[in-house]
């Protein structure tokens, strides 16, 4: 009789130093956090309303971008649609007029900051659909990446400086959005694969039981079961309760957008003309109309209800002129690319390093920058603040995704211990290489291949 023994999995983390020393680093970076926070020599935020500086720094943004602009012409000869690096340089420029509404007080332009903040909760929508389309990727592993990257550092600040985390309201909104488009995704797939529907009205159908659900939820008194957790994302999910929804359905429609934008770009020396000039001509009218219609509202109260139905016509008109024409596609600022990189850590940074006493002051670094000191001491306390903060906020990134990496690391080698496949180990080194390989995807693929990226 043969005896044959049941081979045995021996557990074995190979990410365990790296997270280690990530939590240490972690530490030290909420400590910096909690002392610029409690910094003692600050003014109040509101006396640090200043309208010509927002657009001064704005400007030099401006001037920075295009100096740093980088033209990267297509391998594969097709026009890339918002390719990953015109991606991070929206998000960038949003987050520094994002922060720097903040630090300046400008109230005027509120409309156009809750606009900027639907953009980033549509690209939520939008990347995940793709790449959940494409991937079918709805293991727990995705899951648990996609949790730790946007949720992991804000708990902590969140928890070890004592502030309530409706304080970073934007990350409750990406994370309703990153499960709302798995689930959506996931009954897309089951339409599909188990009522053996075609590709069209399986995405259809389930895209239709995710607008039912919202319908109910957010247009009915369903919705106020929000202020149980508090009357903050009360109002911050309902002026973002189709953001993510947009962004799914734009998803959805993307392959046709490409299409389009083969026609028309493809060929340089025969640019469709007509077509270029009309998408330009429709983008200004999105844009005019939304700030016609909508924009110009000075009263916020009267704005914000509005908002939800409305706030797709900036976006779209952004996307129609940004991307008309091969060469604009393939241009970008890598400034810009930079900061929105790092635009979850500078989001929830801003509050305590850049400002102060959970944003409701400046800090006072380089002495006489107080509220009624000169412009150009309180500029270089600006500067040398900002400098801290921009420097914290990679740092903060670099740690955060070692954090996700080696705890997915952990996880798949939890299941591969306990004999729930051999896929599920591999090890923190082949998943360090496997992001390099995804990196190296992502710039030389088409545009459906580049979007199926962590949208934050």
């Amino acid at each position: 009789m043969t005896d044959v023994t049941k081979p045995t999995s021996t557990f074995s983390w190979s990410g365990k130093k790296e997270f280690f020393m990530a939590q240490a680093q972690v530490a030290v970076i909420l400590a910096i956090a909690h002392l610029g926070n409690t910094f003692p020599n600050s003014y109040p935020r509101n006396d640090n309303h200043d309208p010509r500086m927002f657009w001064i720094m704005n400007g030099c943004l401006a001037v920075g971008a295009v100096l740093t602009l980088k033209h990267e012409e297509s391998r594969s000869g097709r026009v890339q649609l918002l390719s990953r690096a015109q991606t991070e340089e929206w998000k960038g420029w949003m987050q520094w007029a994002f922060i720097m509404y903040h630090y300046y007080r400008v109230y005027y332009v509120y409309n156009e900051i809750r606009l900027f903040v639907s953009a980033y909760v549509w690209m939520t929508g939008f990347g995940n659909f793709l790449y959940f389309d494409k991937k079918k990727d709805f293991s727990v592993e995705r899951m648990v990446s996609m949790w730790l990257r946007i949720n992991y550092f804000p708990l902590l600040l969140s928890f070890f400086l004592d502030v309530p985390l409706e304080l970073y309201y934007v990350v409750p909104l990406h994370t309703a959005g990153f499960f709302v488009t798995m689930a959506t995704c996931y009954i897309c797939q089951k339409l599909e694969d188990q009522a053996g529907l075609s590709y069209w009205k399986s995405r259809v159908g389930g895209i239709a039981i995710c607008v039912m659900v919202h319908l109910v939820f957010y247009e009915t008194s369903m919705v106020d079961t929000l202020k149980l957790f508090s009357d903050e994302y009360h109002f911050r999910f309902q002026s973002d309760k189709y953001s993510a929804l947009v962004g799914i359905i734009s998803g959805l429609f993307w392959k046709k957008f490409t299409l389009y934008m083969q026609w028309a770009y493809a060929n340089v020396e025969k640019e469709e003309t007509a077509a270029k000039w009309l998408q330009r001509f429709a983008g200004f009218f999105c844009l005019y109309f939304w700030w016609y219609g909508f924009g110009y509202m000075q009263d916020k109260f009267i704005y914000n209800p509005v908002h939800p139905y409305v706030f797709w016509l900036g976006v779209a008109g952004w996307l129609l002129l940004r991307n008309s024409s091969k060469y604009l596609c393939e241009l970008h600022s890598t400034l810009l690319e930079f900061f929105g990189r790092i635009t979850l850590e500078t989001y929830v940074l801003q509050f305590h390093v850049f400002m102060c006493n959970n944003v409701q002051h400046i800090p006072v670094v380089i002495p006489g920058a107080t509220a009624d000191g000169s412009l150009v001491l309180k500029t270089a306390n600006m500067l040398l603040c900002g400098c801290i903060f921009v420097g914290l906020a990679v740092w903060a990134r670099k740690v955060t995704v070692t954090t996700q990496e080696t705890v997915v690391d952990l996880w798949q080698s939890i299941c591969q211990s306990a004999g729930y496949g051999g896929a599920a180990g591999g090890g923190y080194q082949k998943q360090l290489s496997s992001n390099l390989e995804v990196e190296k995807l992502v710039k030389q693929s088409p545009p459906t291949a580049a979007a199926n990226t962590e949208q934050v």
